[in-house]
């Protein structure tokens, strides 16, 4: 097992959920519930669930799209996110 690639997973998925909707939502239910165990379960047994998607989805494409497509899909989608909620912030 590749413990690098482990670890910097661990850190990208762990600093990109920091205070997500997923994050919020999830301390909601908490906040509203006497027993937290079911609640922390749910919550892992679905962010396992929605990477192990991530993780097949992302190696279909990668068989099928070359690498350097994808980064170039990606970096343009990022792009128009960036310059849409730009153009909606400009009075």
């Amino acid at each position: 097992m590749d413990w690098k690639t482990v670890a910097m997973t661990f850190v990208t998925v762990f600093l990109a959920e920091l205070g997500d909707k997923t994050q919020l939502s999830t301390a909601a239910l908490a906040g509203q519930s006497v027993s937290k165990w079911p609640i922390f379960m749910g919550a892992s047994i679905a962010l396992v669930a929605s990477s192990a998607i991530a993780v097949l989805a992302g190696d279909i494409v990668a068989r099928t799209i070359p690498l350097v497509w994808v980064e170039r899909a990606a970096g343009a989608v990022f792009l128009i996110f960036g310059l849409t909620f730009l153009a909606r912030s400009w009075p």
